[in-house]
Protein backbone atom coordinates (compact mmCIF):
# COMPACT_ATOMS: atom_id res chain seq x y z
CA UNK A 1 0.00 0.00 0.00
CA UNK A 2 2.80 2.44 0.84
CA UNK A 3 4.50 1.52 -2.38
CA UNK A 4 1.50 2.61 -4.41
CA UNK A 5 1.28 5.89 -2.56
CA UNK A 6 4.93 6.71 -3.31
CA UNK A 7 4.47 5.99 -7.02
CA UNK A 8 1.33 8.10 -7.23
CA UNK A 9 2.97 11.08 -5.52
CA UNK A 10 6.08 11.02 -7.71
CA UNK A 11 4.02 10.59 -10.90
CA UNK A 12 1.79 13.53 -10.04
CA UNK A 13 4.84 15.69 -9.37
CA UNK A 14 6.30 14.74 -12.72
CA UNK A 15 3.10 15.59 -14.58
CA UNK A 16 2.67 18.95 -12.86
CA UNK A 17 6.31 19.91 -13.42
CA UNK A 18 6.24 18.97 -17.07
CA UNK A 19 9.43 16.97 -16.68
CA UNK A 20 10.56 13.42 -15.97
CA UNK A 21 10.76 11.67 -12.60
CA UNK A 22 11.94 8.25 -11.43
CA UNK A 23 10.63 6.54 -8.25
CA UNK A 24 11.87 3.42 -6.42
CA UNK A 25 9.05 1.19 -5.20
CA UNK A 26 9.30 -1.56 -2.58
CA UNK A 27 8.43 -4.92 -4.05
CA UNK A 28 6.62 -7.59 -2.01
CA UNK A 29 5.44 -7.69 1.57
CA UNK A 30 8.66 -9.05 3.04
CA UNK A 31 10.32 -5.66 2.98
CA UNK A 32 12.86 -6.68 0.33
CA UNK A 33 13.16 -3.90 -2.05
CA UNK A 34 13.61 -4.19 -5.75
CA UNK A 35 14.17 -0.96 -7.61
CA UNK A 36 11.51 -0.49 -10.16
CA UNK A 37 11.93 2.52 -12.38
CA UNK A 38 8.73 4.47 -12.78
CA UNK A 39 9.24 7.16 -15.33
CA UNK A 40 6.61 9.69 -16.33
CA UNK A 41 7.01 12.54 -18.74
CA UNK A 42 4.71 15.17 -20.20
CA UNK A 43 5.00 16.95 -23.51
CA UNK A 44 5.58 20.64 -23.09
CA UNK A 45 2.19 21.86 -24.35
CA UNK A 46 2.93 25.48 -23.59
CA UNK A 47 6.10 25.39 -25.71
CA UNK A 48 4.11 23.92 -28.59
CA UNK A 49 1.51 26.64 -28.39
CA UNK A 50 4.23 29.30 -28.34
CA UNK A 51 5.81 27.80 -31.46
CA UNK A 52 2.44 27.80 -33.23
CA UNK A 53 1.96 31.46 -32.32
CA UNK A 54 5.41 32.31 -33.67
CA UNK A 55 4.59 30.52 -36.93
CA UNK A 56 1.35 32.49 -37.27
CA UNK A 57 3.24 35.74 -36.64
CA UNK A 58 5.80 34.80 -39.29
CA UNK A 59 3.03 34.07 -41.80
CA UNK A 60 1.39 37.40 -40.99
CA UNK A 61 4.69 39.17 -41.56
CA UNK A 62 5.06 37.45 -44.93
CA UNK A 63 1.54 38.47 -45.94
CA UNK A 64 2.25 42.02 -44.83
CA UNK A 65 5.44 42.08 -46.90
CA UNK A 66 3.49 40.77 -49.91
CA UNK A 67 0.92 43.55 -49.51
CA UNK A 68 3.71 46.13 -49.29
CA UNK A 69 5.26 44.73 -52.48
CA UNK A 70 1.91 44.92 -54.27
CA UNK A 71 1.43 48.51 -53.10
CA UNK A 72 4.90 49.40 -54.37
CA UNK A 73 4.14 47.83 -57.75
CA UNK A 74 0.86 49.74 -57.91
CA UNK A 75 2.71 52.99 -57.17
CA UNK A 76 5.21 52.26 -59.93
CA UNK A 77 2.38 51.55 -62.39
CA UNK A 78 0.62 54.78 -61.37
CA UNK A 79 3.82 56.77 -61.87
CA UNK A 80 4.36 55.09 -65.24
CA UNK A 81 0.78 55.91 -66.28
CA UNK A 82 1.19 59.55 -65.22
CA UNK A 83 4.43 59.82 -67.18
CA UNK A 84 2.77 58.31 -70.24
CA UNK A 85 -0.09 60.79 -69.96
CA UNK A 86 2.25 63.78 -69.87
CA UNK A 87 4.79 62.58 -72.41
CA UNK A 88 2.38 60.48 -74.45
CA UNK A 89 2.47 60.01 -78.18
CA UNK A 90 -0.35 62.48 -78.88
CA UNK A 91 1.29 65.64 -80.19
CA UNK A 92 -0.20 69.12 -80.30
CA UNK A 93 -1.05 68.62 -83.97
CA UNK A 94 -2.69 65.27 -83.20
CA UNK A 95 -4.73 66.83 -80.40
CA UNK A 96 -5.91 69.65 -82.67
CA UNK A 97 -6.92 67.16 -85.38
CA UNK A 98 -8.88 65.07 -82.87
CA UNK A 99 -10.60 68.15 -81.44
CA UNK A 100 -11.61 69.44 -84.89
CA UNK A 101 -13.00 66.02 -85.85
CA UNK A 102 -15.15 66.14 -82.72
CA UNK A 103 -16.05 69.85 -82.95
CA UNK A 104 -15.69 71.41 -86.43
CA UNK A 105 -14.44 74.96 -86.67
CA UNK A 106 -11.13 76.84 -86.58
CA UNK A 107 -8.54 75.83 -84.00
CA UNK A 108 -7.05 78.89 -82.35
CA UNK A 109 -4.96 77.40 -79.55
CA UNK A 110 -3.86 74.15 -77.93
CA UNK A 111 -2.31 73.89 -74.48
CA UNK A 112 -1.18 70.84 -72.54
CA UNK A 113 -2.41 70.96 -68.95
CA UNK A 114 0.04 68.38 -67.62
CA UNK A 115 -0.69 69.10 -63.95
CA UNK A 116 -4.42 68.52 -64.17
CA UNK A 117 -4.98 72.00 -62.73
CA UNK A 118 -8.47 72.28 -64.17
CA UNK A 119 -9.90 69.63 -61.88
CA UNK A 120 -13.52 70.46 -62.73
CA UNK A 121 -12.99 69.72 -66.43
CA UNK A 122 -10.23 67.11 -66.36
CA UNK A 123 -10.92 65.26 -63.14
CA UNK A 124 -7.33 66.00 -62.10
CA UNK A 125 -5.90 64.34 -65.23
CA UNK A 126 -3.53 65.75 -67.80
CA UNK A 127 -5.25 66.87 -71.00
CA UNK A 128 -4.84 68.93 -74.11
CA UNK A 129 -7.13 71.99 -74.09
CA UNK A 130 -7.98 72.97 -77.65
CA UNK A 131 -9.92 76.22 -78.27
CA UNK A 132 -12.06 76.20 -81.40
CA UNK A 133 -13.97 79.05 -82.99
CA UNK A 134 -17.18 77.64 -84.35
CA UNK A 135 -19.92 79.24 -86.40
CA UNK A 136 -20.71 82.86 -85.65
CA UNK A 137 -19.20 83.97 -82.35
CA UNK A 138 -19.39 80.57 -80.66
CA UNK A 139 -16.28 79.25 -78.92
CA UNK A 140 -15.64 75.71 -77.76
CA UNK A 141 -13.03 74.19 -75.48
CA UNK A 142 -12.27 70.56 -76.30
CA UNK A 143 -10.26 68.29 -74.00
CA UNK A 144 -8.12 65.53 -75.50
CA UNK A 145 -6.32 62.72 -73.70
CA UNK A 146 -2.55 63.16 -74.35
CA UNK A 147 -1.93 59.41 -74.08
CA UNK A 148 -4.70 58.07 -76.31
CA UNK A 149 -5.97 60.99 -78.41
CA UNK A 150 -9.51 60.33 -77.20
CA UNK A 151 -11.76 63.37 -76.75
CA UNK A 152 -12.61 63.61 -73.06
CA UNK A 153 -15.29 66.27 -73.44
CA UNK A 154 -16.16 69.70 -74.77
CA UNK A 155 -18.05 72.77 -73.64
CA UNK A 156 -18.93 76.24 -74.90
CA UNK A 157 -16.80 79.18 -73.81
CA UNK A 158 -17.81 82.78 -73.35
CA UNK A 159 -15.44 84.86 -75.47
CA UNK A 160 -16.04 88.16 -77.21
CA UNK A 161 -13.05 88.40 -79.54
CA UNK A 162 -14.33 86.28 -82.41
CA UNK A 163 -14.21 89.27 -84.78
CA UNK A 164 -10.55 90.03 -84.02
CA UNK A 165 -9.59 86.39 -84.46
CA UNK A 166 -11.35 86.05 -87.79
CA UNK A 167 -9.68 89.26 -89.02
CA UNK A 168 -6.25 88.01 -87.97
CA UNK A 169 -6.74 84.66 -89.68
CA UNK A 170 -8.10 86.16 -92.91
CA UNK A 171 -5.87 85.10 -95.76
CA UNK A 172 -3.67 82.95 -93.47
CA UNK A 173 -2.01 80.00 -95.18
CA UNK A 174 -0.87 78.21 -92.01
CA UNK A 175 -3.35 76.66 -89.57
CA UNK A 176 -2.69 75.93 -85.89
CA UNK A 177 -2.26 72.24 -86.69
CA UNK A 178 0.27 72.97 -89.45
CA UNK A 179 2.16 75.42 -87.23
CA UNK A 180 2.37 72.79 -84.48
CA UNK A 181 3.81 70.30 -86.95
CA UNK A 182 6.44 72.82 -88.06
CA UNK A 183 7.52 73.65 -84.50
CA UNK A 184 7.62 69.96 -83.53
CA UNK A 185 10.98 69.76 -85.30
CA UNK A 186 12.35 72.00 -82.51
CA UNK A 187 11.07 69.94 -79.59
CA UNK A 188 7.90 68.65 -77.98
CA UNK A 189 5.21 71.30 -78.43
CA UNK A 190 3.24 71.92 -75.23
CA UNK A 191 1.30 74.97 -76.38
CA UNK A 192 0.43 76.92 -79.49
CA UNK A 193 -1.66 80.10 -79.56
CA UNK A 194 -2.70 82.71 -82.08
CA UNK A 195 -1.17 86.15 -81.61
CA UNK A 196 -3.81 88.22 -83.36
CA UNK A 197 -1.85 91.45 -82.79
CA UNK A 198 1.32 90.22 -84.51
CA UNK A 199 -0.51 87.93 -86.94
CA UNK A 200 1.39 84.80 -86.11
CA UNK A 201 1.38 81.59 -84.10
CA UNK A 202 3.25 81.49 -80.79
CA UNK A 203 4.47 78.07 -79.64
CA UNK A 204 6.33 76.69 -76.67
CA UNK A 205 8.47 73.57 -76.72
CA UNK A 206 10.03 71.45 -73.98
CA UNK A 207 13.30 69.64 -74.63
CA UNK A 208 14.07 66.17 -73.30
CA UNK A 209 16.19 67.77 -70.57
CA UNK A 210 13.31 69.98 -69.46
CA UNK A 211 14.40 73.25 -71.09
CA UNK A 212 11.59 75.45 -72.42
CA UNK A 213 11.73 77.63 -75.51
CA UNK A 214 9.34 79.95 -77.35
CA UNK A 215 8.87 80.04 -81.10
CA UNK A 216 6.95 82.00 -83.70
CA UNK A 217 5.38 80.80 -86.95
CA UNK A 218 4.16 83.29 -89.52
CA UNK A 219 0.61 82.99 -90.79
CA UNK A 220 1.96 83.38 -94.30
CA UNK A 221 4.14 80.28 -94.06
CA UNK A 222 7.41 82.18 -93.63
CA UNK A 223 8.76 79.48 -91.33
CA UNK A 224 9.72 78.99 -87.69
CA UNK A 225 11.82 81.46 -85.75
CA UNK A 226 12.85 81.69 -82.12
CA UNK A 227 11.25 84.43 -80.09
CA UNK A 228 13.65 87.33 -79.78
CA UNK A 229 15.28 87.61 -76.39
CA UNK A 230 14.30 84.04 -75.46
CA UNK A 231 17.20 82.60 -73.46
CA UNK A 232 15.26 80.08 -71.38
CA UNK A 233 17.75 77.36 -72.32
CA UNK A 234 20.76 79.50 -71.53
CA UNK A 235 21.55 80.44 -75.14
CA UNK A 236 20.54 83.18 -77.55
CA UNK A 237 18.85 81.66 -80.60
CA UNK A 238 17.20 84.83 -81.81
CA UNK A 239 18.53 84.22 -85.34
CA UNK A 240 17.36 80.57 -85.42
CA UNK A 241 14.79 80.25 -88.19
CA UNK A 242 13.63 77.95 -90.95
CA UNK A 243 13.44 79.46 -94.39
Amino acid sequence: MKRNIVIAVVTAAALVGGGTATALAVSGDSGASTPVAQTESRVGDDDGRDDDGDDRDDRSDVRGDDRDDRDDRDDVRDDRDDAAAVSGSVSAADAIAAALKHTPGTAVSADLDDDGDDADDNGGRAAWEVDILGGGDTWYSVRVDPATGKVLGAHKDDEDDAGEVRAALKGASVTAEEAAELVAAKGRVVSIDLDDDERGWEAETVASGGGEKDWRVGLDGAGVSAERGDDSDGSDDSDDSDD
